[in-house]
């Protein structure tokens, strides 16, 4: 899949933009929107925009633009630093690649 390389808040201004308007957070095996549990296994990832920081190259986030099973178009930030971070890195691999 190839990478968008953009700012944070322009990513998901540009996703929003084609209609991808529900942010999620990713929690244990779910993405969590406003109290609402959905499966990593019940979406895909569609897009990827990643920012990369000027001064330190851990200082970065990447923005997702997910899709579900059944139409939800969502976005998922991963925090700053979230290459080296594990956890994030396993979850995001439960994201299939539509």
């Amino acid at each position: 899949m190839e990478y968008h390389y953009d700012t944070v808040s322009n990513a998901i201004n540009s996703l929003k933009r084609q209609g991808f308007t529900v942010d999620f957070n990713l929690e244990g095996d779910y993405l969590v929107n406003e109290g609402n549990k959905i499966g990593v296994n019940d979406f895909n990832i569609v897009d990827v925009y990643r920012y990369e920081g000027n001064t330190d190259p851990s200082d970065e986030a990447a923005v997702y633009a997910i899709e579900s099973t059944n139409g939800i178009k969502g976005v998922l930030v991963t925090g700053y630093g979230a290459s080296s971070d594990a956890f994030t890195g396993e979850m995001l691999q439960k994201l299939k690649i539509k």
